[in-house]
């Protein structure tokens, strides 16, 4: 079986990005470095395909190179996670372990300020609750992707119009076309910290996108699963400048907005 990384990287020095994150499969690297141009080298036995392109946006980045990725199983990661030993081979016999798998997520390491999710059992990931997971912990058969025309959005996400939501609504997109997604409780690598390219603060640009992400993800439902967002993290979220009523205000107009232009 054989599994390849795709990396989103931004004017990365690739000969050490891939020794950096421990690239120890075969990777597709896109580096959005103002440049267009290729190369291509093997770290430890393993081919390193690197496209430099002159533009912006992650969820642009991770189509460029989706649509190039020819092995059985994609492996979705951003330029600051390190992979641990082992983790390619994990991740391929979590594939045959589960054969009714078309994608499967996998735990990363992160700040517990930041972590959004942990699995600690093997379960079924479903519409409402596929928004928690980032794109670094998802794993797919390839040709299932490509025989679904599936792609990341790209209004959603850093670089984009919209600050972030490009992972979860490239869930959404998969189990509306029928795969089938389950998590595993199987660490595969930690997420270095450094500061985000999209995150400022609980400010009102984030409640305002949160809305309109809420609208995509779930139609008529945005107002419930918004408000139940706001509940479950206000004493995080809206215990700053910010307050619970102006982030719902925020969220709500989000809403509008997606109702209104998407």
């Amino acid at each position: 079986m054989k599994l390849q990384i795709l990396v989103s990287a931004v004017n990365a020095d690739v000969s050490q990005l891939v020794r950096t994150m421990r690239l120890r499969a075969e990777s597709i690297i896109v580096d959005q470095d103002g440049e267009n141009r290729y190369e291509e080298f093997e770290y430890e036995g393993h081919r390193m395909r690197c496209y430099h392109f002159a533009e912006r946006g992650v969820g642009l980045s991770r189509n460029t190179a989706l649509m190039r990725a020819d092995g059985e199983i994609s492996l979705f990661a951003d330029e600051d996670i390190v992979y641990e030993d082992g983790a390619p081979e994990r991740i391929c016999a979590a594939f045959l372990a589960h054969p009714e798998a078309d994608v499967l997520l996998f735990n990363v390491r992160v700040e517990e300020k930041r972590r959004t999710y942990w699995i600690d059992r093997f379960h079924r990931v479903r519409w409402y609750n596929c928004g928690r997971y980032p794109a670094y912990s998802i794993a797919a058969r390839t040709g299932r992707l490509h025989s679904r025309n599936l792609t990341y959005p790209l209004l959603f996400g850093g670089g984009a119009r919209y600050a972030n939501g490009e992972d979860s609504l490239f869930l959404s997109d998969c189990l509306k076309a029928g795969l089938r997604i389950y998590a595993v409780p199987e660490e595969i690598g930690t997420e270095i910290p450094r500061p985000s390219t999209w995150f400022h603060g609980y400010d009102e640009k984030f409640f305002h996108d949160r809305g309109v992400l809420y609208f995509v993800l779930y139609g008529g439902l945005a107002p419930v699963m918004g408000l139940r967002f706001l509940h479950r993290n206000r004493k995080r979220m809206c215990s700053g400048r910010i307050g619970f009523p102006q982030a719902k205000k925020l969220l709500f107009a989000g809403i509008r907005e997606g109702r209104k232009e998407l």
